[in-house]
């Protein structure tokens, strides 16, 4: 008892440690301080549990009645009895912290703070770690078993943080692990009475033994290769290595400071904000530039089959020297400097800040936030954007058509014009780029060509009610029912540039919107955005929007490219109609409400547009589907055993017929003789029909009698009352016993019908609990699942132990020993 109770605190103390990696999540120690009582209290529960000599069912109960007093005691409700005792209001505030974890965790971002939502939802799940770990070390001694909880803790981590997870919380789960197997190593040992070593020789208390020794450095310099691996091996994580190898970016796209991220996927980060219904603020951004471009946070420039997707982000601290594009000024190139502050809201959290194209200075920012300069993004792998404020210069670059059209084309070796022209084939698609190029001689012709067919003349209309997506058939879908939103119609257009031969990618970020004072902008979920930016020799990226100006709010046009559906090239200015006369405020550039269903509501992230929310019930329904099939399954099996049976017993065929020749030339059938083999199987059939009836319905089964044995004593206990029972019983037994012992088995007696009377007989002396779950989950069935995995776990222990003792006897000190000595 003392030796469980030990393991069983080990097992407690084991769990804490294998939590470790959740402190690079939280901001504080406090859920590490809950989590300790909770745990605290579930190992006590079990140690007293066992001290009862409770079994195995009755210590779970305990650690589960344990954990609901930490829980009650930690995060109370106010009704309480005893400050501790948990009443219907106790769980109805566990439903709500909950329900509540589940919107906070999109709220928050590593590190996150004491949120009582987060803290119950992590203690709830350490503690239900610790009650697996226990039953699994302690209650069935499989200890390394217990290692599959622990790495479940290991994995929340993991999925949520947006670096690699530090290696040491790691070495201490691991450590946490290790002490557990060596506990339950030495408790097996010291059953034997006394240690020895690889030689034979004994081994005193106080010396250490040698195997021992051996297996401690072992599990060291597996953790330690655990750990070191990664980190060295290229490829496996954007951490240490990368950071000391890689020197700075130098804006080609390949690896700079800071190593690589993780991949950032844009639409998860802004999953909370898309699918929302209501208008929700998300920036607030000042800029002194009178007429600014669209706030931008993020590129997607990795085109599959699939469509377009976000790649690792690679860069230098926004602390240092950013790249300053003046130095590519030339003719018809106008570039001008401005200032811009931003401030986001709690309702924006992703590891990407909005800024303008091309920042050149920033204000208020750590060194965990880097710059892209290809992708001209500011990203970080420990931080987020929730709450942040910040400044920043900028400059702000416009193009003359004639001098995108003087740009030159990218020689064949160019980095960028091999990796962002590459393209799946479509024929449809490349045959419409064709038709679309047809007689262009320079890029900036070509770019026009493809960004003037997305028009209204052309038959393109804005929609809502599209389904998203960038795929080839996506876009094919596209061009065929010309009818989408921005996702759309920026991919598209990058897809045909590509096409083209000419780099192109996908830009989000948010238009100026329609809620501006002076040269201040609120931006909402509202005035999210995408759209196209095209790379030309000697001139960089630039921008291209194809959505209609008309359907999004605060969208904005440029000599380059101007609005295709407008009856002359007129820039837009935010706040001011052609005219010159101010707009109202609440209405987008044609006076338009930004709440109606035409305007431009963000970017998609289901089939069913931008913010239309999936029904819950055909899940609901689906999941109780799939909770009453399951349910079925043992009954399912049990009236499928009973059917095989019965196709037996009901006709034994004990006999085996012959036709011949009749005497005036017809046939007749002759008795050629007794199919002994076929009745035995009927006979064992019917026996264990009778066997599964009766543990069905709770009659007590006893291995050891013989088949008359059992058969009197049915009788004489259950069916003293039924004399077609009892003799059915009777002949069941008779029938066995002669398969079992004699030479000449029982033929030509219907056991059918004997088994049905007995099983009526047993069924109405049976109380309805008993005959429902006789139906529903027949216990005949599961017993024979236990049997069966019992089965297997044995034979899985005994080939492991035969190949573990081969492997043994391969001791290099036997090779040692064979060599003849010099």
């Amino acid at each position: 008892m003392t030796a469980h109770r030990n393991l069983g605190f080990v097992a407690a103390a084991a769990t804490l440690l294998a939590a470790a990696p959740l402190s690079a999540i939280f901001q504080r120690w406090t859920w590490l301080v809950q989590a300790a009582i909770v745990v605290a209290v579930i190992a006590g529960a079990a140690a007293l549990s066992r001290l009862a000599r409770a079994p195995l069912w009755g210590q779970v109960l305990a650690m589960l009645a344990g954990l609901t007093l930490g829980l009650t005691w930690i995060f109370p409700a106010g009704a309480e009895l005893l400050a501790f005792v948990p009443t219907p209001a106790t769980f109805a505030h566990f439903g709500e912290l909950i329900g509540d974890s589940v919107q906070d965790m999109r709220s928050y971002g590593v590190e996150v703070p004491d949120v009582d939502s987060l803290l119950f939802l992590t203690v709830l799940g350490i503690g239900g770690v610790a009650v697996v770990v226990d039953v699994l070390a302690v209650g069935l001694r499989r200890p390394a078993l217990a290692g599959l909880p622990m790495l479940a803790i290991y994995s929340v981590p993991v999925a949520v943080y947006v670096d690699s997870v530090p290696a040491t919380p790691f070495v201490v789960g691991a450590c946490g692990f290790l002490w557990l197997l060596v506990t339950d190593n030495v408790d097996r040992v010291r059953r034997f009475g006394r240690r020895f070593t690889g030689e034979g020789r004994d081994v005193d208390v106080w010396e250490a033994s040698p195997l021992a020794a051996a297996g401690r450095r072992l599990a060291v310099v597996g953790v330690a290769l655990a750990v070191a691996v990664p980190l060295a091996v290229p490829g496996m994580t954007g951490g240490l290595m990368d950071t000391v190898a890689n020197g700075t970016g130098d804006g080609t796209g390949r690896p700079g400071q800071g190593g690589s991220p993780g991949r950032i996927d844009l639409f998860a980060a802004l999953s909370g904000q898309l699918n929302q219904s209501d208008v929700t603020d998300l920036v607030k951004v000042t800029t002194n530039e009178p007429a600014p471009f669209y706030l931008r946070f993020g590129v997607a420039d990795e085109l599959r089959p699939d469509g377009f997707r976000v790649r690792v982000p690679t860069g230098r601290s926004v602390t240092r020297n950013l790249p300053d594009p003046t130095e590519r000024a030339g003719r018809g190139i106008d570039q001008q400097r401005y200032r811009a502050t931003v401030e986001v809201t709690k309702n924006l959290n992703m590891p990407l800040l909005p800024v303008y194209a091309e920042p050149v200075k920033t204000e208020n920012l750590s060194g965990n936030w880097l710059y892209d300069p290809n992708l001209q993004i500011v990203f970080s792998n420990r931080d987020n954007s929730r709450g942040k404020r910040y400044a920043f210069d900028y400059v702000r670059s416009t193009y003359s058509p004639s001098a995108l059209r003087a740009a030159p084309s990218l020689p064949a070796d160019d980095a960028v014009l091999r990796g962002q022209t590459i393209t799946p084939s479509v024929q449809a698609v490349d045959k419409l780029v064709a038709q679309l190029v047809k007689g262009r001689q320079n890029d900036y012709d070509k770019v026009r060509a493809i960004y003037d067919y997305f028009s209204v003349e052309n038959g393109f209309t804005y929609s809502l009610s599209t389904k998203g997506g960038t795929s080839g058939d996506d876009i094919t879908d596209f061009l065929t029912t010309k009818a989408g939103f921005c996702q759309q119609y920026a991919a598209a257009m990058a897809w045909l540039v590509r096409a083209a031969g000419i780099p192109a990618r996908v830009a989000f970020g948010f238009t100026n919107g329609s809620n501006s004072d002076g040269d201040t902008y609120v931006l909402t979920n509202r005035n999210l955005h995408a759209w196209t930016e095209v790379y030309f020799g000697g001139i960089g990226w630039v921008p291209f929007d194809a959505t209609p100006m008309a359907a999004v709010p605060g969208s904005v046009r440029s000599p380059w490219a101007p609005d295709t559906n407008a009856p002359e090239e007129t820039p837009s200015v935010p706040g001011v109609d052609p005219t010159g006369d101010p707009l109202d405020p609440s209405a987008g550039p044609t006076g338009q409400d930004p709440h109606e269903k035409n305007g431009d509501q963000g970017l998609s992230i289901g089939a069913g547009g931008p913010n239309r929310q999936t029904p819950v019930w055909p899940w609901w329904l689906g999941g109780v589907l799939a909770l009453l099939v399951l349910l079925a399954v043992p009954a399912v099996r049990r009236s499928a055993l009973r059917r095989r049976r019965r196709a037996r017993a009901v006709a034994p065929a004990a006999t085996v017929l012959a036709a011949v020749p009749g005497p005036r030339g017809g046939t007749r059938d002759v008795t050629v003789g007794v199919d002994a083999e076929r009745a035995r199987a009927d006979a064992h059939a019917a026996w264990d029909e009778l066997i599964d009836t009766m543990v069905d319905y709770q009659v007590r089964v006893d291995r050891t009698e013989t088949p008359r044995a059992t058969a009197e004593r049915l009788v004489r206990e259950s069916l003293a009352e039924d004399t077609g029972a009892m003799t059915g019983v009777r002949l069941l037994g008779r029938a066995e016993e002669r398969a079992r012992y004699a030479r000449d088995p029982l033929t030509g007696e219907a056991l059918h019908p004997a088994l049905r009377s007995i099983r009526a007989a047993l069924a109405a002396r049976a109380d309805r609990r008993t005959r429902i779950m006789a139906a529903l989950l027949p216990p005949s069935v599961l017993l024979r699942w236990r049997t069966a995995v019992a089965d297997r776990s044995t034979r899985l222990v005994t080939t492991g132990g035969q190949v573990r003792n081969r492997l043994l006897r391969w001791n290099p000190r036997r090779l040692l020993a064979g060599r003849p000595a010099r």
